[in-house]
């Protein structure tokens, strides 16, 4: 067809322009990309109580000796419950109107070190139950004014 051709990768430039960029939905909260994505957390030298997000003093001693530290991708889930309607927007940024759909919200222990709250990726109280294990996954979370779709992370159950 006229006008149309391929890229350097051989793909048609249709196909290139319906390509969606993926972006994190905030820097430092997660490592992305990644095919093994980790939370970014930190954990104070002092008296050593590891923090989500990280943090640039330890709320247990006040030390200012915080150093990065990526989590573990499994985890327990610790308790949860179900978001049934639309969340206020400020600070909600997702699906709404028509587009919402409950989702499940919880927090998944990491190495009994700490607690993350965190979206799930199931929302059938019949299949969630606590102490359950569950693996961090990253998720399309909406789409931005630009166009790029935005990815958070959350937890899934493992099996």
């Amino acid at each position: 067809m006229p006008g149309r051709g391929d890229d350097a990768a051989g793909r048609d430039e249709w196909e290139v322009e319906d390509l969606m960029a993926q972006v994190a939905v905030a820097d430092g909260i997660f490592t992305w990309p990644s095919d093994d994505p980790r939370l970014i957390g930190s954990r104070c030298t002092a008296c050593g109580i590891v923090t989500f997000p990280a943090q640039d003093s330890c709320p247990r001693c006040a030390s200012t000796e915080m150093e990065e530290r990526l989590l573990p991708r499994r985890g327990r889930l610790w308790a949860w419950t179900t978001q049934e309607f639309q969340p206020p927007s400020p600070p909600y940024t997702g699906a709404s109107g028509d587009a919402f759909s409950a989702f499940g919200v919880g927090y998944v222990e990491l190495d009994g070190e700490v607690k993350v709250e965190t979206r799930l990726t199931e929302a059938d109280p019949a299949v969630l139950s606590t102490g359950m294990e569950m693996e961090l996954v990253v998720v399309p979370f909406r789409t931005d004014d630009d166009g790029n779709e935005v990815m958070s992370f959350a937890f899934r159950p493992v099996g």
